[in-house]
């Protein structure tokens, strides 16, 4: 009884504006928890890198998430259980016994709206600013209600570890790759979409092989040692290459490197014989065909290496890789030309059917699978499982097409037709 003619002889003016009081603690709560709890844990590690006051505090706040809900629970239903007492004592007050349905209603929606929905929506939008606006605040509070916030921790933590949940654990982990390509991909113009194309291969290092990217044996360009000395000159002279592998008989054989720039200074002075080309070789590097190609760069790094030759198991030749083909499946073609593609006027391509499926993907934003043949030509055969003729028409992965050229058994160039 004295506590109730205590609270009927304090003015509704107090009351109401206590209640009002009480609203503004609730949702500073409610937006407060959701700013926090939406922030961006990279972009906060860097502010927290740069030195920004806020973003120090915030990350205090998250590296316990359990206690920061703990407090932000607590203050959250104290101010609404007690709004809600006052309310009901306004109630009496104002309509009787009468009006403490009506009014409880009034008070769940203007709870919903002003202190829940209306202060999380606008921490949803605008976390950074309400997270670090909110949390000299917080920060303090966190250790004022430290032995109240315990005991509700120690249960809830206690219920955790019942059911095999470490609460001390980290509340992020790391992006994995694929998670990493949603965020590189959805940046939008915060990244210009040829960073995004460079970022996106950075990411493909690690799942291509040098079998993705090497250029093959038949399209080796090389010095056999048994041809005769005019025409090795001749070879040389005309090379558009600085570098060449040498061998004897057969690619399978060849036992060094040549860099012409060395050897086009000796092949002017008296003496010039194969001999000197043999004692101007360099050792080869040879690169095993599942080699992955971020392996393959740091070894190119640290033996300051630009040419290799991939080999099979039994040590034969597969192809070739160079630093520049290496380089250009991270930041892609170094000039504008595409080469062993052509547009034509009816928007058709002519395609020269060796050049490998992640190259002609890349040119034409197209999807043609990759896990198995690496180039066109090999694709088509796979497809067709039998030689094809050429004028032979197909439809491949949604793609009509047809063979216009054959070398052989090799299909050496196909037109691909605009869709219909």
């Amino acid at each position: 009884m004295g506590v109730t003619r205590s609270l009927n002889e304090i003015p509704l003016s107090l009351l109401f504006a206590s209640l009002f009081l009480l609203l503004i603690v609730s949702a500073f709560f409610s937006g407060a928890e959701t700013a926090l709890m939406m922030l961006n844990r990279y972009r906060l590690l860097h502010q927290v890198k740069e030195g920004h006051p806020g973003a120090i505090r915030s990350q205090e706040l998250l590296r316990r998430p359990d206690r920061l809900i703990g407090l932000m629970l607590l203050g959250n239903h104290f101010a609404n259980i007690l709004a809600a007492s006052l309310t009901t004592v306004i109630a009496l007050r104002l309509m009787g016994e009468s009006g403490i349905a009506v009014t409880a209603a009034v008070l769940t929606l203007v709870i919903l709206i002003f202190a829940e929905v209306a202060p999380k929506t606008l921490a949803a939008m605008h976390p950074d600013k309400l997270a670090f606006s909110s949390s000299w605040l917080i920060l303090p509070l966190t250790q004022v209600f430290y032995p109240v916030v315990w005991v509700v921790n120690a249960v809830a933590n206690l219920l955790l570890r019942i059911l095999g949940l470490d609460p001390s654990q980290e509340a992020y982990h790391a992006l994995s790759k694929e998670e990493l390509r949603t965020v590189v991909a959805g940046a939008g113009a915060m990244i210009p979409e040829r960073y995004q194309s460079m970022l996106l291969s950075v990411l493909d290092l690690e799942s291509a092989t040098v079998e993705d990217i090497m250029i093959p044996r038949n399209d080796i360009a090389a010095i056999d040692l048994d041809s005769p000395l005019e025409e090795i000159v001749e070879q040389i002279r005309s090379s558009r290459h600085t570098r060449l592998p040498v061998y004897r008989k057969s690619i399978d054989k060849v036992f060094g490197l040549l860099h012409l720039r060395k050897i086009l200074i000796q092949m002017s002075q008296d003496g010039f014989s194969k001999e000197t080309i043999v004692k101007s070789l360099d050792k080869i590097y040879f690169i095993p065909e599942n080699m992955p190609l971020h392996r393959l760069l740091m070894n190119f790094r640290r033996e300051n290496l630009r040419f290799g030759l991939v080999i099979d198991e039994y040590g034969d030749v597969l192809g070739l890789v160079t630093l520049e083909d290496l380089l250009q499946e991270i930041v892609g073609e170094f000039t504008t030309h595409s080469f062993g593609v052509q547009k034509q006027k009816d928007e058709s391509y002519l395609v020269d059917a060796g050049i490998t499926l992640r190259e002609l993907n890349r040119i034409t934003g197209w999807a043609l699978p990759t896990e198995g043949p690496k180039t066109l030509n090999g694709l088509i055969i796979e497809y067709l499982e039998t030689i094809p003729l050429p004028g032979t028409s197909l439809k491949l992965f949604d793609h009509c097409l047809e063979i216009t050229k054959m070398d052989s058994n090799v299909i050496k160039q196909v037109r691909f037709y605009p869709h219909p």
